[in-house]
């Protein structure tokens, strides 16, 4: 299994995991919490289809990667994503975020440029800002978060049960969209992820990347559903939109937070369809 070394924790090293198949132009799919990179299934099968080089790999704390318990805010998670793309050493690389992995397009970005970086993706993706404050009135109120913590800390995997019923809206797409046994998948990879770094990762959330959007001057797409009840498309697609000058923005009618499984068809059209435009 290959892994990419970025740091060390006492006496053990921390370690991504990361898979790299297919030929052709690079394109690095981050995933979202509190899955890992195995979520991006039905993206990896239709990228490699059409003639793209596709990696995926596990943020610190999730899936087969180490799981320390420090690292969880996006300067040291963007570096991490430094240290992939380096060891690698890819070129004119797509990272396309979905989710908490939207973070680490828009830090990355800002912090470490686009020498390797040719296109970027958002989809239901965090920024630019989702912490409601007096100069971001459109913002989640903080209570929310404190909720979100509250339920991790008293009965982590209960919590993550009721997470994902509405990380996919299964009570209107169940048995259409997606089955009990994806869902029961879904569950099965975020408990096997690290407790501190699940709930580290909720403070994360709140980073301002109002600044790092600012600094895009890459073809760039946000790809949101317009039901998205975790991650709102107004409080963040639309407004990633706006931040972004010359950006393209996809609403998928009726797609909840988890459409890269639910509307896979309709989000790998899109990506296909920005990837290949000159």
């Amino acid at each position: 299994m290959p892994y990419v070394a970025v740091g060390r924790e006492n006496s053990g090293d921390v370690e991504l995991y990361y898979e790299d198949h297919g030929s052709g132009k690079p394109v690095v799919l981050i995933h979202g919490w509190p899955l890992s990179g195995r979520s991006w299934e039905k993206q990896t099968a239709a990228l490699i289809e059409a003639g793209y080089r596709v990696v995926t790999y596990d943020r610190r704390g999730f899936g087969e990667s180490s799981k320390p318990t420090f690292g969880y805010e996006y300067d040291t998670l963007a570096a991490d994503l430094h240290a992939l793309l380096t060891d690698l050493d890819l070129r004119d690389a797509a990272l396309v975020g979905f989710s908490m992995g939207g973070g680490e397009v828009a830090r990355y970005v800002a912090k470490h440029g686009t020498e390797r970086v040719g296109k970027a993706a958002f989809v239901a993706a965090i920024p630019p800002f989702l912490l409601k404050t007096a100069d971001n009135p459109e913002g989640v109120d903080a209570p929310v978060f404190d909720g979100i913590r509250k339920g991790l800390a008293a009965d982590r995997p209960a919590f993550l049960a009721g997470f994902l019923q509405n990380f996919y809206n299964v009570d209107v797409l169940g048995g259409k969209r997606v089955s009990d046994e994806l869902v029961r998948l879904s569950w099965n990879i975020a408990s096997e992820a690290s407790p501190a770094g699940t709930l580290a990762c909720v403070s994360a959330w709140l980073t301002d990347f109002r600044k790092d959007l600012s600094r895009f001057d890459l073809p760039t797409l946000v790809v949101h559903g317009d039901s998205d009840r975790i991650v709102p498309l107004e409080v963040s697609g639309r407004r990633t939109h706006d931040a972004v000058k010359g950006s393209k923005l996809v609403v998928l009618k009726d797609a909840p937070h988890g459409l890269n499984w639910t509307h896979a068809e309709e989000l790998n059209r899109a990506l296909i369809d920005f990837l290949k435009a000159k």
